[in-house]
């Protein structure tokens, strides 16, 4: 099913013809597009009986996600693991859901369509919400606890259990390594802008092995990982206003926890968010990032190492600059991974993450201060 079908009025039978492939109690009352993500086409499923109960549809992208069956899998070694040692319940009086696989009505946990298309269900976390950008410090200590509260669910779970769904993913030599053959193929046209990155790239790629650096010395190791913890992957209850469960499982893989801290501080240290068009106006507010390393290390402190701390600032950094690079590698490639509006919008992303990772780099005294503060042993 192409992302033209998905999109058209006429596939409204169809999804819902999808939808009722998998086992749930009641008749598929609607299937609308939810989210905002980049990467799979994702849909809320409304169920007739009672329209307040919902499930998500997702169709995994599998030229992204090339054996889409491991996800599943590793959401399965997850599910189990957290099951069996009794930490999936509600604690101190706060309340917390991890995402359910739902199995199709043959017992399966994904189903294929006529064309190949890999379809999954899971149920749908109930009066809560997400958002695309931070709103104040007390979500940002919510989002740090949440993060933390799902490693610390999964510290202890053998990383040789999950399969690597994503290989060389936050790998960022790789990154700049495929960088080097697209731009080897020549530019699409000049602009300010392109120089531009391609000087910032040119400037910063003499530190991008940093953590693997630090992983071939023997001073990280891999653990299992969210690997997208982006502000939208972490719902928010509608009441309470308490993070109440991490989402988006499809790359929960072997890494380093230091790519979801990275990533985590780098989505929700800029407020503006991904998509700003105020390109002056982007920032790292280090404010949120106290907060989210507080909320963060009060989850998580019991499995950090010494050299864990050591390498949070150069984490931020480093996957702030890395997502601009995907994103400007894709905008030269064409446009072939990320989903995008127009032939610019990919450079446009580019350009908000290069302008973060030089308001980190400006504020990197700052941070080291912040993590030497909050993440001591």
């Amino acid at each position: 099913m192409s992302q033209a079908h998905a999109d058209s009025l006429d596939m409204s039978m169809s999804l819902k013809s999808v939808a009722e492939q998998f086992d749930f109690v009641g008749d598929v009352l609607d299937v609308q597009r939810y989210g905002s993500g980049n990467v799979n086409d994702t849909f809320l499923v409304t169920l007739a009986a009672d329209p307040r109960e919902k499930a998500i549809l997702q169709k995994v992208n599998q030229q992204v996600f090339r054996r889409p069956e491991l996800i599943v899998l590793n959401m399965r070694a997850f599910m189990e693991h957290i099951w069996s040692n009794g930490r999936c319940a509600d604690t101190q009086g706060r309340r917390w859901e991890t995402p359910d696989i739902i199995r199709t009505k043959t017992g399966a946990d994904y189903w294929r369509d006529p064309e190949g298309g890999f379809w999954r269900m899971t149920t749908f976390v109930q009066s809560a919400q997400t958002y695309d950008t931070i709103r104040d410090q007390r979500h940002a200590g919510e989002i740090g606890y949440a993060l933390g509260r799902f490693h610390s669910l999964i510290s202890d779970l053998p990383v040789e259990s999950l399969y690597d769904t994503l290989e060389g993913f936050h790998i960022t030599p790789r990154y700049l390594a495929h960088y080097d053959v697209v731009a080897a193929n020549g530019y699409p046209g000049s602009s300010p802008d392109i120089a531009y990155a391609q000087r910032f790239v040119a400037q910063r790629r003499g530190w991008a092995s940093v953590l693997e650096d630090a992983v071939r010395r023997g001073e990280l190791a891999l653990r299992p990982i969210h690997g997208d913890p982006k502000v939208n992957n972490i719902m928010i209850d509608d009441v309470t206003g308490q993070a109440v469960s991490v989402i988006d499982l499809d790359t929960v893989k072997p890494g380093l926890v230091h790519y979801d801290i990275g990533d985590c501080l780098r989505s929700c240290c800029n407020p503006l968010g991904e998509e700003t068009e105020a390109l002056a106006a982007v920032r790292f507010e280090t404010d949120l990032c106290q907060a989210i390393l507080a909320g963060y290390l009060g989850e998580a402190r019991h499995f950090m190492t010494v050299k864990d701390y050591d390498y949070i600032y150069d984490a931020v950094r480093l996957i702030a600059f890395e997502l601009g690079l995907r994103f400007f590698t894709d905008y030269l490639e064409g446009n072939v991974y990320f989903k995008t509006k127009d032939a610019e919008h990919n450079l446009r992303r580019a350009l908000v993450q290069f302008r973060l990772t030089e308001s980190i780099e400006a504020q990197a005294s700052a941070i080291q201060a912040i993590v030497t503060a909050q993440c001591s042993p």
